[in-house]
């Protein structure tokens, strides 16, 4: 019997010139395409469709700072970094991402968690 993992919370990061910057509880992550239909001249339906640009959302929830202080870091100034999900067989990497939202949350006596929302230019699945 084998045994199955899941990913958790240290699977889930920020990578910033190949460091660790911080790890995400969880994400969600959306793709989506520009496809358009194919009109022909005189048709009522459509001959086909095109696929168009390619779209990658991204949202980290409960972030923490790994290295460095939170004082240190802020994902304001984030520009062109990664989110690295890793999985049992394979790791999934969104590069050339930019920050497109961030929310804080605090509770009492509790760290700063916060949600990055982030676009991405590509995505990459590298086999473990």
């Amino acid at each position: 019997m084998s045994l199955v993992s899941f990913p958790t919370s240290k699977d889930v990061y920020i990578e910033v010139d190949g460091k660790r910057l911080a790890a995400a509880q969880s994400y969600k992550a959306k793709t989506s395409r520009e496809s358009r239909f194919v009109e022909a001249f005189g048709s009522d339906e459509p001959v086909g469709t095109v696929g168009g640009r390619v779209k990658y959302l991204v949202e980290l929830s409960r972030v923490v700072i790994c290295g460095g202080s939170a004082a240190e870091v802020r994902f304001h100034n984030l520009s062109n970094f990664n989110i690295v999900v890793v999985r049992p067989d394979r790791k999934i990497i969104y590069s050339g991402c930019e920050w497109s939202g961030v929310d804080e949350a605090i509770g009492l006596n509790d760290l700063v968690y916060e949600t990055v929302t982030a676009v991405a230019s590509s995505r990459m699945e590298v086999a473990l």
